[in-house]
C-alpha cells in the first residue's frame, strides 16, 4: 500500500546551464560613407550565439512601462469621519421612526381589543338584564322569609 523505504538517497541529477555569449559588433570598413543617424531613431542589433551553435539576431526589447496611474485626490479624514456619522445618525433616525409607528400600532390595536371587549360583555350583560325583566316564568326567592326561616323566627 505504502512504498517500501530505501536506505539509500534519492537520486542528483546534474544541472547543466548554458549562458548566451554575445558577438562583438564587426567594425565597418573606413571606406564606406557614414551615414548620419538620428539618436535612438534605429535600435542597436544585437546577435547572440546559443548553446548548440545557431546565431540569433535581433532588436533588444524594452519591457512596456505602464502609463501613471492618475493621483487619486486625498480624501480628509474628517470628511470620511462625517460622512460615516450622517449615515449612523440617519439609520438611528429611521430606527426610532420605526419603532415609534411600531408602538403606535401596538397602542391602536390593544385599544380595539378592550373596545371589542366592553362590547362584548356590555352586550352579554343586556342580554341577561333585559331576559330577567322580560320573563318571570324563574324561581323567586323571598330574602326576608328566608332569612326568617333559617333563625327560626316563625311568624
Amino acid at each position: 500500500m505504502y512504498p517500501e523505504t530505501t536506505g539509500h538517497a534519492p537520486a542528483v541529477r546534474a544541472v547543466e546551464v548554458h549562458h548566451p555569449t554575445p558577438i562583438t559588433p564587426q567594425t565597418v570598413p573606413v571606406a564606406a560613407p557614414l551615414v548620419a543617424v538620428q539618436p535612438h531613431a534605429v535600435p542597436a542589433v544585437a546577435s547572440v550565439v546559443l548553446p548548440d551553435g545557431r546565431v540569433v539576431t535581433g532588436y533588444a526589447i524594452e519591457p512596456a512601462k505602464p502609463e501613471p496611474v492618475a493621483a487619486k485626490p486625498a480624501v480628509s479624514r474628517a470628511a470620511v469621519n462625517v460622512a460615516l456619522g450622517g449615515v449612523g445618525f440617519l439609520a438611528v433616525c429611521g430606527g426610532l421612526l420605526l419603532l415609534t409607528t411600531f408602538i403606535a400600532a401596538l397602542t391602536a390595536l390593544i385599544t380595539q381589543l378592550i373596545i371589542l371587549a366592553a362590547v362584548i360583555f356590555g352586550g352579554w350583560i343586556a342580554v341577561q338584564v333585559f331576559t330577567a325583566s322580560g320573563h318571570k316564568g324563574g324561581t323567586t326567592v323571598n330574602i326576608r322569609r328566608a332569612v326568617i326561616k333559617r333563625n327560626h323566627f316563625h311568624s
